[in-house]
């Protein structure tokens, strides 16, 4: 059941965990585990950084156990078989042990350097979901990600720039107190719908979004869309059926 209360972890001192799912990464994980583990080391007191494989075929979950064992901070996790977006994420959240999680994606178009700008956020609201600046997408996909959010936002009332934007920051009691279902590119609707519905706040700001230099995106393969598109009313029926449950403070 969602209905849990739980009260929102202190900031200071930080106890942070920085995930982030890879498939067929293989040029990216490395550079993207140093920087994780560089900008955590400065702004947490309490760190873990887990890359989470998602089936990769490329040699990824080679080059992430090497860094698991080489770096203390460091742990590696693996779906065999593929499990798509939203199985990546839900493992690297189960994964997760520390009172805040950061997620981004492991394909290095988000600059870990604006973490340390967006943390102050944490102290007002219960959730941080950042928006692209400047996306680096093509135009067909930024014209599917408005509309994209548009649809989400009038089903759910969640009020959020940018759905889908792979920088945010959730407690981990949030986590803990809810059950995910998508496996696919619903999962960050889900998760923010999720917390609307428990009357959590939610902090925007706006983050650098940088050119893919390596690897290639699936987020817009036709069947990444209509599974989304499935899922999204059946996300729609469960969350009208969920009464807003009581929040500790």
């Amino acid at each position: 059941m969602d209905h849990k209360p739980f009260e929102k972890p202190p900031i200071k001192p930080l106890s942070l965990t920085i995930f982030f799912p890879c498939y067929n990464e293989v040029d990216n994980v490395e550079a993207m585990t140093h920087k994780a583990v560089e900008v955590g080391r400065r702004v947490a007191d309490d760190l873990e950084v887990i890359i989470v494989d998602d089936g990769s075929k490329d040699g990824t979950a080679e080059v992430a156990d090497r860094l698991a064992e080489e770096i203390p901070e460091v742990r590696a996790v693996h779906n065999r078989p593929n499990l798509g977006y939203g199985g990546a994420l839900q493992r690297g959240f189960r994964a997760a042990t520390k009172n805040w999680i950061f997620y981004t994606d492991g394909d290095g178009q988000f600059d870990l350097e604006e973490i340390p700008r967006v943390l102050p956020l944490l102290e007002k609201y219960d959730i941080v979901s950042c928006y692209r600046l400047d996306r680096q997408d093509s135009l067909i996909r930024k014209l599917n990600a408005f509309a994209w959010t548009t649809l989400v936002n009038m089903l759910f009332h969640i009020g959020v720039k940018d759905i889908d934007g792979a920088f945010k920051f959730y407690p981990k009691p949030f986590i803990d107190a809810i059950e995910l279902h998508s496996m696919g590119a619903l999962i960050d609707t889900e998760m923010l719908a999720k917390a609307r519905n428990m009357g959590l706040s939610i902090g925007q700001t706006g983050v650098r979004h940088l050119p893919r230099t390596a690897g290639e995106q699936t987020g817009a393969n036709i069947r990444v869309i209509l599974r989304a598109f499935k899922e999204l009313f059946k996300l729609r029926h469960r969350i009208k059926n969920e009464g807003r449950p009581p929040r500790n403070h």
